[in-house]
């Protein structure tokens, strides 16, 4: 991701004329002074400072420069279960070492999450966006419906939730607001009408931020549930500055979602919010070859992603080992196979 480099260290270099050993006073090439009117100012320290303001122009996220830029990074897994690994020692690794530029907080709706107790969970989001708002990074707000998979079954959830996350964070440049992570088993005109309710309510306090739009099958463009993207690109939600999320899992995910993910993308803004080198569970054998096509498709059209997931968890998905967010060690050595690849791919350079 974007070289974040230390200032430029201006060094004072002292040639002493030795005349004794009968040398000629030394020249100092390549020597930056701040009276040097060729010097350079270093990257801009974050990926915030870098990009600004986020919006939608064509089918690129785009900067407050109107460059279309790609964002990289991951998701936690969810905050009822591993909430002790996002903290300020993992927060630093990913915004220091791996150089990430955003963080997906998934917030479960069921399983244990948001409905058991809305106050703690909206709470916790809260934090976690004051905690990536310090060190420079995006945050993606992720309503993590998945059973069930009809997203009207917690329209008024979202509302109450989205409200609240928004009200306190609606002016802010970082944030990106993700409606629905899997819709699954219902249309895309049940999906889409869902959509065209929740995104005015994030409108009203938030009104230039990016909104996240989940798609049939499972954020499939309807591949898993026998379809193309053709339900989508033909018939968009109505409403501005949004994309279209897409999820992969390389083991299990082959060819044909792949192509759907190329066509979309070429007619559409699409965002990658979710992806594993794993089978469609998390779990299982990586399959990086498979994956590296997707990255290298998502690089040659400025698809942002964020990778499944930041976590200790025992499946394959998860980046550290098993213990590694209770010992408080987040180094390359509490890396699973599948942390160290994605690690390596998110180090990569940014092109903003």
């Amino acid at each position: 991701m974007g070289t974040r480099r230390p200032p430029v260290v201006v060094v004072v270099v002292a040639v002493v004329a030795a005349a004794v050993l009968g040398l000629a006073a030394l020249a100092v090439p390549g020597l930056v002074t701040p009276a040097d009117p060729t010097s350079t100012s270093p990257d801009p320290a974050t990926p915030v400072a870098a990009n600004g303001s986020l919006h939608v122009c064509g089918v690129n996220l785009c900067n407050e420069h109107d460059t279309p830029i790609q964002l990289r990074g991951m998701s936690t897994h969810g905050t009822q279960w591993y909430a002790r690994c996002v903290n300020d020692a993992s927060l630093d690794t990913l915004a220091d070492d791996w150089n990430a530029d955003v963080l997906r907080i998934s917030t479960y709706v069921q399983e244990g999450g948001y409905e058991t107790d809305p106050e703690r969970f909206t709470d916790l989001v809260d934090t976690y966006i004051d905690m990536l708002t310090a060190r420079g990074m995006y945050a993606i707000v992720d309503w993590h419906l998945l059973d069930p998979g009809d997203p009207t079954v917690n329209l008024e959830r979202a509302r109450t939730f989205f409200t609240a996350v928004a009200e306190r964070h609606g002016d802010q440049d970082n944030i990106i607001y993700e409606v629905a992570n899997e819709p699954n088993g219902v249309s895309w005109q049940t999906v889409k009408n869902y959509h065209e309710q929740i995104v005015p309510v994030i409108r009203e306090h938030a009104p230039d931020a990016v909104v996240l739009l989940g798609t049939p099958g499972w954020s499939s463009f309807g591949v898993s549930d026998g379809s193309d993207e053709s339900e989508v690109v033909n018939d968009p939600v109505d409403a501005s500055n949004v994309m279209y999320t897409f999820h992969f899992y390389a083991a299990s995910h082959g060819q044909e979602y792949l192509d759907a993910l190329s066509r979309a993308a070429d007619q559409v803004p699409v965002f990658i919010t979710e992806f594993g080198t794993q089978d469609y569970a998390g779990e299982g054998a990586d399959d990086f070859a498979r994956s590296q096509q997707y990255l290298d498709l998502a690089a040659e059209k400025k698809i942002s992603w964020v990778n499944w997931n930041f976590s200790d968890d025992h499946r394959s998905g998860a980046v550290f080992t098993e213990g590694t967010c209770s010992g408080g060690s987040y180094g390359t050595g509490s890396l699973k196979e599948a942390g160290r690849w994605i690690r390596d791919r998110i180090r990569t350079p940014d092109d903003f």
